[in-house]
């Protein structure tokens, strides 16, 4: 039996999703400008989902472009194709949003600068868990989400409270989880693990476990899109899920919850980093810093965008619902060492399609 980095960790403090859409976009030209200036303007090339855009533009790109005489061109896609296009020297990023468990990717292998916190103050603000999630010389993350399960009441008989419900009754022949490859696919294959009663992870105990689940599997979700047209056409009765994205299902399922597991809701980090070999290094850490400010964080949460990391923002009543907030919140979710998980993806894909996606 082989621990998970040690052992799962409930997160402590002393402190979606993603998905995204395929193509490349901008606000204000083609991510292949590269930073090349236009008279005495700067440029600043930001990889990113395509979700919330004109969010984005008016609150987030537009006072930091005012501020700094900056173009922000933004390049858009989802982890996968955009730390693609990294590797393989195709585009011209300064700065990357990435869920942890790509950056952990791009860390590995060697993709991403080193930061100066002292550059970005707004760090001291965050909490913990969020300040260095892959280590000290790296980004930190801007916001953190959970996974937990959503459900259609109308669907469901009694109540969903634990992991292991999804292998209940309850979801016979109407379940999904998300696929290996995606961003929860390894929570789900430590989630089985816990399941199958294990305090330390066991992934022969997983993988069986997982295959108990296979029957009663309409599909398994690479992207929460699919999640959201399943779940509206009544095609599932629910499974684990983002947070984010539960307006979207409540939406179309009027009838719907959103459940925080008994074992403890998967901590789901999207980090900002510098891309090496970037000649923006500095300006980049000012946008990571603005990116982490009270006014950024506090309005982002507030539209529902994404849930703050800040902890000098403070929300109450309908603010609050449907994000992650708050430290009572935070502190209890379980974070996966993603060292551990990209060590071990390959075997485990392998695994998955032989064992599990028959």
């Amino acid at each position: 039996m082989k621990k998970w980095f040690g052992g799962l960790i409930t997160v402590t403090l002393a402190s979606a999703l993603l998905a995204g859409c395929g193509s490349s976009a901008s606000t204000s030209g083609n991510a292949e400008g590269g930073n090349s200036t236009q008279g005495d303007k700067q440029k600043l090339v930001v990889s990113t989902w395509g979700f919330s855009e004109d969010f984005f533009k008016s609150e987030v790109y537009a006072p930091f472009e005012k501020e700094h005489n900056v173009e922000i061109v933004v390049d858009i896609g989802n982890n996968a194709e955009r730390l693609n296009k990294i590797r393989q020297g195709s585009s011209d990023v300064d700065v990357v949003f990435l869920s942890d468990y790509y950056a952990q990717q791009g860390i590995q292998e060697g993709l991403f600068d080193t930061i100066d916190r002292s550059k970005i103050p707004n760090i001291d603000n965050i909490y913990d868990i969020a300040k260095a999630p892959l280590g000290e010389e790296y980004g930190p993350a801007y916001t953190i989400g959970r996974l937990g399960i959503a459900y259609n009441l109308g669907l469901v008989s009694g109540d969903v409270t634990s992991w292991a419900d999804l292998w209940g009754s309850q979801f016979a022949k109407n379940l999904t989880l998300p696929n290996i490859t995606s961003t929860a696919g390894p929570m789900a294959v430590d989630m089985a693990s816990k399941v199958a009663g294990n305090t330390e992870f066991n992934e022969d105990a997983a993988f069986a476990k997982l295959a108990e689940a296979s029957p009663n599997i309409v599909k398994f979700y690479g992207q929460t899109s699919e999640f959201v047209n399943m779940f509206s056409q009544e095609e599932i009765a629910g499974g684990p899920i983002m947070e984010m994205y539960f307006k979207d299902l409540q939406a179309a399922i009027p009838d719907a919850k959103f459940v925080t597991p008994s074992e403890g809701a998967y901590a789901v980090m999207n980090t900002v980093n510098i891309v090496k070999g970037s000649d923006q290094k500095e300006l980049g850490e000012e946008f990571i810093n603005w990116m982490l400010s009270k006014e950024v964080q506090e309005a982002s949460a507030k539209a529902k965008v994404d849930s703050p990391v800040n902890t000098e923002v403070v929300l109450s009543g309908a603010d609050t619902e449907g994000i992650t907030y708050g430290a009572d919140v935070v502190e209890k979710l379980v974070k996966l060492d993603m060292s551990f998980v990209n060590e071990n993806i390959k075997k485990w894909t392998d695994r998955w399609n032989r064992e599990v996606a028959q």
